[in-house]
């Protein structure tokens, strides 16, 4: 049975695009609107996520690696658990 990638708050899937985005440019891989992500830099990471729809016609996140795909998808899993961590209060 598959398992659905409903958003449990909806409202963060626009957060959660401009993070992936991110952090494929902070580990310098080629995505974004015609692979525009090459060789960016964090400094325009937010226009790569505007820009980039995640399904770009020149090939985007589909010319990546399972291994390049995971990383990002790794590194948002941590980066989600250490904000939970700082605001976590009992």
């Amino acid at each position: 049975m598959a398992r659905g990638n409903r958003k449990i708050v909806p409202e963060s899937r626009q957060v959660l695009q401009q993070w992936k985005y991110e952090i494929a440019a902070e580990f310098g891989l080629p995505v974004g609107y015609g692979a525009a992500g090459a060789g960016a830099d964090t400094e325009f990471a937010g226009e790569l996520g505007a820009i980039g729809s995640g399904q770009s016609s020149a090939g985007g996140w589909g010319l990546l690696t399972s291994r390049e795909n995971g990383s990002v998808g790794g590194e948002i899993t941590k980066r989600l658990i250490a904000h939970a961590e700082r605001n976590f209060i009992l």
